[in-house]
C-alpha cells in the first residue's frame, strides 16, 4: 500500500483506515537470506494527517520461518507488531524546531509505503538466538569429536570445581587454615 501526501490531505479531518493482506515473502528473503519463509502478512491501522507530520499506527500478525542458530532446523515464530511511525516531507523536517524524542522518518519522496515499514519492522523484530523447543529446554545440546555445547550454569559450576580442585591452589588453602588457627 501506497499513498501519496497530497492524495493525503483529504483526511486531515479524520484519520485514513486501512486493513490489508500482504505477500512479502519473496522481498524478506532477498532481504535476508536465513528467512526460509514469511506468511502473509495481515496489517490493519490508521493514519494521521497533522499539519507538520503523518503518524502511521498499525497492527501486523504473520509467521516468520528461520533457521534455529543452534541447529539449523527450521523455527516458525509467530510475530504480532504494534507499530508507530511518524513521517515528514523534507519541508516539514526542515520547519521543525522543536526536538522530538521520536524517531522521525523524512521522505525522500511524496509518497508513504507501507510495505517497507512492515518488512523493516519485521527484519527488526526477528532475534539473534532463535531456538526450537527441544533446544530451549536444553537437555539435548549439540557434541561431536572433542567438543561439546554447555549450558552457561554448567560451564559455571565446571570452573568452580576446577578452581577448587586446582592442585596449585591446594597448599594455599592450607596456609589459610593454618593462619585462622
Amino acid at each position: 500500500m501506497k499513498w501519496s501526501t497530497i492524495e493525503l490531505r483529504r483526511y486531515q479531518d479524520e484519520p485514513l483506515n486501512f486493513s490489508d493482506t500482504m505477500d512479502v515473502g519473496e522481498s524478506l528473503k532477498q532481504r535476508d537470506s536465513e528467512i526460509l519463509a514469511v506468511a502473509p502478512v495481515k496489517v490493519t491501522g490508521i493514519l494521521s494527517v497533522g499539519k507538520k507530520e503523518y503518524i502511521l499506527h498499525y497492527r501486523l500478525t504473520t509467521t516468520v520461518t528461520v533457521p534455529s542458530s543452534r541447529s539449523l532446523e527450521p523455527v516458525d515464530m509467530s510475530l504480532d507488531l504494534s507499530v508507530d511511525e511518524i513521517f515528514m516531507t523534507q519541508a516539514q523536517w526542515s520547519e521543525q524546531v522543536d526536538d522530538r524524542e521520536e524517531e522521525i522518518i523524512v521522505l525522500d519522496s511524496d509518497i508513504i509505503d507501507l510495505t517497507d515499514s512492515v518488512e523493516d519492522n519485521i527484519l527488526l523484530a526477528i532475534p539473534l538466538q532463535v531456538l526450537t523447543d527441544e533446544e530451549k529446554d536444553g537437555k539435548n545440546l549439540p557434541k561431536g569429536n572433542d567438543w561439546q555445547v554447555v549450558s552457561e550454569e554448567e560451564y559455571l559450576a565446571k570452573k568452580v570445581q576446577a578452581e577448587t580442585n586446582d592442585p596449585r591452589l591446594a597448599k594455599l588453602s592450607e596456609l589459610f587454615n593454618e593462619r585462622d588457627n
